[in-house]
């Protein structure tokens, strides 16, 4: 089942500066084979269900693996059935709603 998610995660104890672990998580992405979109509180991914996860579970092993104590993630997922609809398509739905005000 294809899944577009927003995820965000945050490593516990590493001080205030994410950024490492921002990138780190983005290489982990990109090595999953996803295009991940980068937003300033979190990214989103669209792939199948099991590439997303298997992803963000590599992303977690990561961050523990540079020393992170601990990690929150919250993700929000969106998965429709009756068509298919990327990431693209929903921002271009809205932006052309936009012009025509």
């Amino acid at each position: 089942m294809k899944v577009i998610a927003d995820v965000c995660i945050i490593p516990i104890g590493v001080g205030v500066s994410l950024s490492p672990y921002v990138a780190a998580c983005e290489k982990v992405f990109l090595e999953h084979g996803l295009k991940p979109q980068l937003h300033p509180n979190g990214t989103n991914l669209e792939g199948e269900w099991e590439e997303i996860n298997a992803a963000i579970k590599a992303c977690h092993q990561r961050l523990h693996q540079m020393g992170a104590p601990r990690i929150s993630t919250t993700i929000r997922l969106g998965t429709r059935i009756d068509r298919d609809q990327s990431m693209a398509d929903k921002i271009t739905s809205v932006e052309t709603k936009l012009k025509t005000r």
